[in-house]
Formats: structure tokens, sequence, C-alpha cells
């Protein structure tokens, strides 16, 4: 469906604007007015990582006059597989500030706003009231429901799309013209279930795709031209080059936006009501869980232990901690992993962070391994703390 453009157009395009925006200028669908629309709109890309790099980028060549950019994380070497905003330079810097240089290299005319800060439920409202429209490039569920309540509380459109390995998707929510992100996926799914790009992979250039689908929306909806994502779901599956197009209806019994809303103002916790582990694993992991020191001086003491890598076999092969062995944490699951692990050694378990070990942990002892324990932060704070000249990933 057709929608009225989000913006007004600004006053005048100067000449030096005129040159630059030539090939929008002479299509009839954007034209003057549509231009003079982007020149005067405000858009906020939440992520400046994967999805957040090729959006910025090219809302800045559009001609977007005001792009916010909201991001606390720093570029990481891993990171410029993907998020080609970035450059071996900028290993170190703020995403931030990084992509906001990137930005007005691209195009000195846009006025870019850095936040470099982490989203919270303080700050979400406030700074979301300063622009149209949102562009959401996050990566975790948490934050995903946090942007979706925010913009359905302020009435404000936002672009969302989602990557993982060779598979993609974008959708348009406006809660005031048809679904929120809620009434597509009424609640999180469970801890450990749907694996992120950081345990799993993305295709780089999947990030392009889907970025540029965000974009390609974001200026539809700016100047009001085309049919947007709103109501229908974009699948795309780089492997088979496939897209597919879902229609997804508003949820009358929608908790945040159906005739009788529930939720009306931000949840507390967000992280809670995702819940990044499960309570069992949480349980488990209380009181048995160790520091990657301490687990490289059980090693130097020469205590039994069995060590326990449940990552995949790819990420084993990128890095592993020394004496590990590695089970998949699939097994632990399945519990065909309880028949490999010695009965008379003491079990320690480890991932890449953390989350996954505390799961299988879980497993371990309602199994009777009672004093097993799990590595806080996994591999990552091994590297960190033990030995910093393993790769990182």
């Amino acid at each position: 469906m057709s929608l009225p453009p989000l913006v007004e157009p600004a006053a005048e395009l100067t000449v030096d604007e005129v040159r630059r925006y030539s090939r929008h200028l002479i299509i009839p669908d954007v034209g003057m007015a549509g231009q003079k629309r982007l020149k005067n709109a405000k858009v906020l890309c939440v992520g400046a990582g994967g999805l957040g790099s090729p959006a910025l980028m090219y809302l800045a060549a559009a001609g977007v006059g005001t792009l916010g950019i909201i991001d606390f994380d720093v570029v990481d070497e891993s990171n410029l597989q993907r998020q080609i905003i970035h450059g071996q330079s900028d290993v170190g810097k703020l995403k931030a500030e990084s992509a906001a240089a990137s930005v007005r290299e691209i195009n000195p005319l846009v006025d870019v706003v850095i936040h470099n800060t982490a989203l919270t439920t303080e700050n979400v409202m406030e700074i979301f009231s300063g622009y149209d429209l949102i562009v959401d490039g996050t990566d975790n569920f948490a934050t995903r429901y946090m942007v979706n309540d925010a913009a359905v509380l302020l009435g404000k459109p936002y672009v969302w799309g989602s990557i993982y390995r060779f598979d993609g998707q974008a959708s348009v929510f406006w809660a005031e013209h048809g679904p929120c992100y809620r009434c597509l996926y009424p609640e999180p799914p469970p801890p450990g279930m749907v694996p992120s790009c950081a345990e799993g992979g993305v295709l780089g250039v999947l990030c392009a795709s889907i970025g540029s689908i965000q974009v390609n929306e974001a200026i539809k909806l700016l100047t009001g031209i085309g049919d947007p994502l709103v109501g229908r779901l974009m699948i795309y599956d780089a492997l088979e080059m496939k897209y597919r197009d879902v229609k997804v209806r508003k949820d009358p019994e929608c908790v945040l936006c159906g005739k009788n809303p529930t939720v009306t103002q931000l949840l507390d916790d967000y992280e809670a009501f995702c819940g990044a582990i499960s309570d069992e694993a949480a349980e488990a992991a209380s009181g048995s869980t160790i520091t990657a020191l301490e687990l490289k001086e059980m090693q130097d003491r020469g205590d039994n232990i069995f060590l326990v890598d449940v990552r995949e076999p790819n990420e084993y092969e990128i890095v592993s901690i020394p004496g590990a062995t590695l089970i998949p944490k699939g097994e632990f699951l399945n519990g065909s992993a309880l028949e490999k692990l010695p009965q008379d050694k003491r079990i320690v378990l480890h991932c890449k962070s953390g989350a996954r070990s505390a799961e299988a942990l879980a497993v371990v002892k309602n199994a009777g391994f009672s004093d097993a324990v799990h590595v806080g932060g996994g591999v990552l704070s091994w590297i960190k703390t033990i030995d910093p000249s393993l790769p990182t990933y």
C-alpha cells in the first residue's frame, strides 16, 4: 500500500545539491520534491555494524539531511569482513566516530549526530523523539523489542533487518498503518534457540543485500513513493538467490499495538524479558562459574579435570583452549554427550562467551555431575587474560 510522505520538503536545494543528486532528480517519482524531502529528513541508525554500515553509507549518499548514529562498541578486526564503513585504521576506535567520519567523506552536506552510548530504556525515548524514522541494525532480541516498543509508543515507523549466515529478512513496522514487531514475534525465542551471528557467522555481503533494502524502504517512506514493506516480510536466501514475500497482519490482540494493549510503557528489563540464558542455565551457573585464570591455575596444578569445548567444529578450528575436547552443545541437549564424560574427573565446560556452556552445564548437573563448572567469558576471556596472541573471532 502507498503511504503519504513522512516528511515535508525543504525550502530549496542548492546548486551543489542539484549537481550531487542529479540522478535522483531526473527520476519522475523522486524529482525535486522527493529530494527536498530527503534533505529535510532526520534518520537514526541503531548500530554501525553489519547492517548499519551499508545503511549509513547509502542514506548519506542519497542526501538524507540529518543522520544519527548510535553505537557504543569499538571497531574490532573481526568486524572488517562485513562492516564496510570501517577500515583497518579504524580498529580500536569507537564505531560511531568511525562511521561518522566515513559518512562525512561520502557526503559533507549531511549533518551527522553521534550518540556514543548504549541504547537503554533510560535514553531510547529521548533519542528517538528527535528523528522521523529509525533504521534498526541491531543483532540481539532485547534491543529489537526495545526499539519496537519505543517506536510504537512514539508513533514512529522503523525499518527492520535481520541477518544470519546466508539468510536475511527485512520489513517496515509502523503501528499506525500496519503490524509491529510484536505482531510478527509476540515472544522472543527460547534462550539459546537462535544463535547470534557471533556464534553462527554471517556472509559478509549479506549485510549489503539487506542493508540496501532497508535504505530503499527508508527512501520510499520519507518521500512517499512506491509500496513499502508495511505488513510484509521480505525473506532472502543468498545461497538459492531467492526472495520470498510473506504477508504479516496486524494482531488485534497484540499486547502493544492491539485493540486493548497491556504494554503501555517500556519494560523495565528487556534482557530479562528475552532471557539471555534459560532459568535452568542461570541456576546451574550460580556458584559454578570459574574464570579463565582459575582454569589456567587448575591446568598448571595438574588438577584432575576434563575440559570440554561446547562450540561448533568450525569455531574450534579457528581457536581453542589447550587441552579441550570438542563436544558441541547440541550433543548435550540431545543427551549423547553424557556417555563421553568421564566419571572420575571434574567436568569443566566452556564456549565462546559463556552462554552456551551454561546451558550445557545445566544438562551435566542434572545428569549427576554435581561438581561440574563452566568458564565465564569462555574463549574470549581466555584470549584476553591468558593468551592474547590467539586469534579472536
